[in-house]
């Protein structure tokens, strides 16, 4: 049910989403969206910064090798940001995507 009468306690869902044990990799992924959607306008007012619709966030060195917001991120249309090897625990296994490695 959405918040009609009074703002959205964003502060609260985090701690519940702490307290409840969400990876932290995921986390990470949300505070970058965020982080993309407040330095940049949202004209339409979906929600969403205008330059990030249709695109994937991706972090430029990926999470799962050990990444973090700091070391950047960049936006990707979806599959190019989905197109790195993974393997069977869904994990990216290698960074070099599909594209790239049939360059090679």
């Amino acid at each position: 049910m959405p918040y009609v009468n009074k703002p959205r306690p964003y502060k609260k869902e985090y701690q519940q989403q702490i307290t409840r044990g969400e990876s932290p990799e995921r986390l990470e992924r949300q505070r970058a969206r965020e982080g993309i959607d407040k330095k940049n306008a949202d004209k339409n007012k979906d929600g969403r910064a205008d330059v990030r619709e249709g695109k994937d966030v991706a972090h430029i060195k990926a999470l799962s090798k050990g990444g973090t917001n700091g070391n950047g991120v960049k936006l990707q249309t979806p599959p190019a940001n989905r197109s790195f090897k993974r393997g069977s625990n869904h994990k990216v296994v290698s960074e070099t995507s599909a594209k790239e490695r049939k360059k090679k």
